[in-house]
């Protein structure tokens, strides 16, 4: 796996550079690995070719989910990038435990702003001061992988009650089919109390209607 990601990140910064780009204009990362045993292996292969010199503006924010690659032989890492034409993001890039939000479990940044857009790394139901995930079930994790979004969102003074225009939900495979559905109306509930909340406050901001995209993966990390 080490030397696919290698090789797929060597052939990403070659394409960058013959546009007259860098790892800088990168705003956002999707990696996809085909076993999620190898995600400490991918993050050590994947901070030597991104690193902290490459992108002086921060490093890209980023999702890990595993995926069947070898089944469609596309070996045991693929990456898709989203790249910017130009170096005017911001980044948070949270590193120490804290009690706010989930220090990076991996080198990349928690959220990525660029031209009014906010590009959020992908969250789990992680506690932020333990950095374990929470012990209730899928539901739990849910709804603490929203309050870690939000404590993330707040960062750059904006909600994902009032600002989500997309919510990628990944669900791993090994949850049945009951708690799937759990998850989602877990999900509307706690979207509906976030609207009351702010239609209730004194907040301006125009509520959006995000669209939900539900995914069926093999395994995500810390699983």
């Amino acid at each position: 796996m080490q030397e696919d990601l290698r090789v797929v990140l060597m052939k990403i910064e070659s394409q960058l550079m013959e546009y007259g780009f860098s790892w800088e204009n990168v705003l956002y990362i999707h990696l996809y690995i085909a076993d999620m045993r190898e995600f400490a292996e991918a993050n050590e292969t994947y901070v030597r070719s991104i690193t902290q010199e490459k992108c002086r503006f921060g490093v890209p924010s980023r999702s890990t989910i595993e995926l069947p690659l070898l089944q469609v032989g596309l070996g045991r890492a693929y990456i898709e990038v989203l790249v910017a034409t130009d170096q005017s993001k911001r980044v948070l890039h949270v590193q120490s435990v804290s009690c706010w939000a989930p220090s990076c479990i991996g080198p990349y940044s928690q959220a990525t702003l660029h031209k009014q857009i906010l590009y959020m790394a992908g969250q789990l139901g992680l506690d932020p001061p333990t950095m374990l995930l929470c012990s209730e079930g899928p539901t739990a994790e849910l709804e603490q992988a929203l309050q870690n979004s939000e404590a993330v969102a707040k960062g750059f003074r904006c909600s994902i009650c009032t600002s989500t225009i997309l919510f990628i939900i990944y669900c791993s495979a090994y949850i049945p089919v009951s708690e799937r559905i759990a998850i989602q109306d877990k999900l509307d509930t706690l979207l509906k109390q976030m609207k009351l909340y702010y239609l209730g406050s004194e907040s301006k901001s125009e509520l959006l209607d995000p669209i939900v995209l539900y995914v069926l993966v093999p395994d995500l990390p810390k699983r």
